[in-house]
């Protein structure tokens, strides 16, 4: 018996790997880094604002980072995105277990963090599919993201608890190291027989021709545009309004943090489903399985019981894993190999970009219109843009193919049949905010 499936290959499971330990860190590392600031006595905004500097440099050089990993070699990109992570994490474990660290002082290291992911995030884009051949590539994918799952929601339990035994800077020094041993790992990686790109223009060009890949195509840009405002309002629902819906209707923190265990529970049960399910107009059935999300807004609005709640949000990480799957599948497909890069890192722009906006109002509305009814907007949003995205006929229309095209860009080499490298991550998502992309925090 083989160790692993003969379509996983060397460069696979390098990836597949580095996410995996990496994601364990990262996961507790958020929950470390919340207590770090309020240890140091920090408020709840103190807490926000720290995140909000991890937000700004992502969103800043994101586009910047998808042209560079498309002049580059992606992998060493990664690698060195992977370095700044460590350090960042490293030095602010080190602030921590010193004693008395200051806001500002922590801000900083978490720009850093944030400056890390907004490089890595374009570079490691569809490499996981890359590196199998295009018959296997949902099912590798699927695989790639029960993995990922699963150790965010093992790193948070294990996070949870380290940190009320030893205390948040040494969770974020483990961090630290897993950035580490996941870097290491990717500069391991197989590209001596990756095509190489011929040299053009400056970056500003390159951000150009990424721009008319996207504009050119409606099902990307009517789903980008979509997740823009998806994202943004289910951040609002989730982060601001829950907690309080909780601590108010449900019973506090326990039965909340059960409702969005439960929500990570079905991200890797619909990962597993994707293993086997390869559905022939994917795309159609990716947007079709963003309806449910709208669904955890309108149980906190009436407000459903912790049961329910729990339920409902398993059936949307179920329906958002099938999404993020498919999603990539049709990114994968579509876009040419040598601008991919380029191309999510708009799609990772319009995920993070009005985010901090609408989290950032989310107070204001409910005083201005009352919280049952904010919630009520945020769910009839989701479904009203989900219905126009359906109205776009590519999206209804696009198919799978059995292999994806050859790209249409110059390279020295022809594209082989070997694990070309390109990137590793699905686009950008905030927990529990639906990963159409899924990145790993923290990465």
């Amino acid at each position: 018996m083989t160790a692993r499936p003969a379509w996983a290959g060397r460069n696979y499971t390098l990836l597949t790997a580095a996410t995996v330990m990496s994601s364990l860190g990262s996961s507790g590392a958020l929950i470390a880094g919340a207590f770090a600031v309020l240890e140091s006595g920090g408020t709840a905004t103190d807490v926000g604002l720290v995140a909000t500097a991890r937000t700004i440099p992502l969103v800043l050089f994101l586009l910047i980072g998808g042209a560079l990993a498309d002049r580059v070699p992606r992998h060493r990109v990664m690698v060195a995105a992977n370095a700044l992570s460590c350090l960042s994490q490293g030095l602010f474990a080190l602030l921590v277990l010193a004693g008395d660290p200051q806001l500002w002082q922590m801000a900083v290291l978490a720009a850093l963090g944030g400056t890390g992911q907004a490089f890595f995030a374009p570079a490691s884009e569809g490499m996981v599919l890359a590196s199998v051949s295009g018959e296997h590539s949902g099912r590798a994918f699927a695989v790639f993201r029960m993995g990922m799952n699963g150790a965010n929601i093992g790193g948070a339990a294990i996070g949870g608890a380290l940190v009320a035994a030893v205390g948040p800077g040494w969770v974020l020094a483990v961090d630290a190291l897993s950035f580490a041993v996941a870097g290491g790992l990717r500069a391991f990686l197989d590209v001596s027989k990756v095509p190489t790109r011929a040299p053009g223009g400056g970056i500003l060009h390159d951000l150009r021709d990424g721009w008319r890949e996207v504009v050119s195509r409606p099902w990307l840009w009517a789903v980008v545009v979509q997740f823009a405002l998806v994202n943004a309002v289910i951040a609002a629902a989730e982060a601001v309004y829950g907690p309080l819906v909780a601590e108010e209707h449900l019973g506090g923190a326990g039965p909340w943090g059960l409702a969005l265990g439960a929500f990570g529970a079905g991200t890797v049960v619909g990962a597993l489903a994707m293993t086997r399910f390869k559905p022939r107009r994917m795309l159609l059935v990716g947007v079709l399985c963003i309806f449910p999300l709208a669904l955890p807004s309108a149980a906190l609005a009436v407000p459903l019981p912790a049961a329910w709640l729990t339920a409902i949000m398993f059936g949307t990480g179920v329906s958002v894993e099938i999404f993020s799957v498919t999603w990539m599948t049709a990114l994968h497909q579509e876009i040419p190999e040598e601008k991919f890069s380029r191309v999510s890192s708009y799609d990772w722009f319009g995920s993070l970009a009005v985010v901090p906006m609408a989290t950032a109002l989310a107070g204001p509305v409910q005083d201005l219109i009352g919280r049952p009814a904010a919630l009520w907007g945020c769910s009839a949003l989701v479904a009203l843009l989900t219905v126009g995205v359906l109205c776009v006929p590519d999206v209804r229309r696009l198919t799978r193919r059995a292999t994806p095209p050859v790209t249409d860009g110059p390279v020295a080499v022809p594209p082989p049949a070997q694990e070309p490298v390109t990137g590793a991550m699905p686009s950008a998502v905030l927990p529990p905010v639906p990963p159409r992309d899924g990145a790993a925090a923290g990465e």
